[in-house]
């Protein structure tokens, strides 16, 4: 496999509510089958809204994560305090637990992607290799780990990598932390997690 050069990734403010399958963050989730919006292992109460990131086929996954700063686990990739939800045609892993619910707790309004392109990647958006630490993935697109390699398992592809200091919300990944979000060789799970300094 060819390995892909990520592409530079920031989000900008939509001009209103985001109601088509595209990739966003903030805002509400744009439902391709019935809502399913997971709980909180340890509180039983709604997982934020992260945001939603257009895969191929016309599908969507969406992030979530308990945003209650008492709550430990959120960067296990199977802790239930993060899920990671396939559209259409998915399944929900049998660590989350997700109710019948179309909107909820959210990380703020509707953000759009926008590449910054390479001459565009700002002061500290990139490590010292000059890769940049958020952008989308897809085919041949590897993680650049802050830490180790965490990969879910072989065969599993890289969704999205998002870096704490360059969103546009507080997503609670530590301490200068990058979340890593992967979907299953088969496209019907996704995992994430997310790792800091």
């Amino acid at each position: 496999m060819t390995v892909s050069e990520p592409v530079p990734l920031v989000f900008v403010p939509a001009d209103g509510a985001v109601r088509e399958a595209v990739t966003k963050v903030g805002g509400q989730p744009v439902w391709l089958e019935e809502p399913q919006w997971p709980l909180s292992r340890e509180t039983g109460r709604p997982m934020e809204f992260l945001g939603q990131f257009a895969l191929g086929g016309g599908r969507l996954a969406y992030l979530f994560m308990t945003s209650d700063d008492q709550v430990d686990n959120t960067w296990e990739p199977e802790g239930g305090e993060n899920a990671l939800l396939i559209q259409p045609g998915g399944r929900v892993p049998d660590f989350v637990t997700v109710e019948r619910r179309a909107e909820g707790p959210s990380c703020g309004t509707d953000q759009v992607p926008r590449a910054t392109g390479a001459s565009g990647t700002a002061e500290g958006d990139a490590g010292e290799d000059r890769r940049p630490w958020q952008y989308l993935g897809g085919p041949g697109v590897e993680p650049h780990w802050l830490q180790g390699d965490q990969t879910p398992g072989e065969g599993w592809e890289l969704v999205v990598q998002l870096d704490a200091g360059n969103l546009p919300y507080h997503f609670a990944f530590g301490d200068a932390g990058v979340g890593y979000a992967f979907l299953s060789p088969d496209g019907k799970e996704g995992r994430f997690l997310w790792q800091c300094t």
